[in-house]
């Protein structure tokens, strides 16, 4: 029965050994790997597709007011687009990585960082970060700690889309309940952000799309987010003269052209119009009629760069 017990201790002293030494080397393996991260680099401006690499990259060493950060999740947003097309004003240095937006969880903090601790949850505060990585060693204040418990692919979408449509909301005209706001590009993730931030604000939305195979659903779907009225730039000045909404105070352009214009001609007089984005890739021409007659300001809204 000794001897027995003898055996039975030294095997499971040998487990205890391997197990210690497996742990052991898992954890070097881990510190190996990051010590270093997948990115998607471009070391030129053009066309994502052609110029993207996928490369590994070397992590620096963490400084005193820096956070190592694992990169959970990133957006494609159309900025991104531009940044490695050289189209927008805020450009990393070449060989760079896109990204303006994500979400990561922070894996190591130098020795003077507050308001970080390992395991938190976090997202970029500034701009231009590069989060198209598996990880990266950036400024500690650039990033800002979030509850763990957001779903991952609502943190890393918070940043740009949610607070650009409440801004604009909020920025521009002191909007009261029962106003109306139009916009074209309702379908965009700003527009579903501005249908359901205007609900809770008891404002009314005008919405104007493309026009689609699945016109009844996409209309479904947006009137349950809290849209007024859905209609397309042809139909606007008819079916918003027949819905009984107040001509639109405010005026939110993501797309340019003719849209641009269409959204203009329901406001009403000394209405504002915003202009955010330009995805059609028009110029904007307002009609002078409206600068003359009906006194429409003409305003610009960028929030990564305010």
């Amino acid at each position: 029965m000794l001897l027995h017990s003898v055996h039975s201790s030294r095997a499971y002293i040998g487990s205890v050994r391997v197990a210690t030494g497996l742990a052991a080397c898992a954890e070097r393996a881990a510190e190996r790997a990051m010590n270093s991260a997948k990115a998607l680099v471009f070391e030129r401006n053009g066309d994502p597709a052609e110029v993207l690499q996928l490369k590994e990259q070397q992590l620096p060493e963490v400084g005193e007011q820096e956070a190592k950060i694992q990169i959970l999740a990133a957006p494609i947003n159309p900025s991104d687009i531009n940044t490695v097309q050289g189209k927008y004003p805020l450009q990393p240095a070449l060989p760079g990585v896109p990204g303006h937006e994500g979400v990561g969880t922070v894996v190591q903090i130098g020795s003077k960082v507050t308001g970080l601790s390992v395991g938190d949850h976090v997202v970029p505060l500034a701009s231009a970060l590069g989060t198209w990585r598996s990880a990266g060693v950036f400024k500690a204040a650039d990033w800002h700690r979030i509850p763990k418990n957001l779903p991952v692919n609502a943190a890393a979408t918070l940043t740009i889309n949610p607070p650009t449509a409440l801004c604009m909301l909020e920025s521009f005209v002191d909007l009261q309940p029962g106003d109306s706001v139009v916009q074209n590009g309702a379908t965009s993730a700003v527009g579903q952000h501005v249908i359901q931030l205007a609900r809770a604000k008891a404002l009314k939305t005008v919405n104007v799309i493309r026009d689609r195979p699945d016109w009844d659903a996409t209309v479904s779907r947006l009137q349950a987010m809290g849209a007024d009225l859905v209609t397309t730039e042809q139909k606007l000045k008819a079916d918003l003269a027949s819905s009984g909404l107040p001509p639109p105070r405010l005026a939110l352009n993501c797309i340019g052209g003719s849209s641009a214009a269409a959204i203009a001609k329901v406001l009403q007089p000394s209405g504002t119009h915003v202009t955010y984005g330009a995805m059609s890739m028009q110029p904007l021409a307002p009609p002078t009629a409206l600068l003359i007659f009906k006194d429409i300001t003409f305003r610009g809204f960028w929030i990564s760069g305010g």
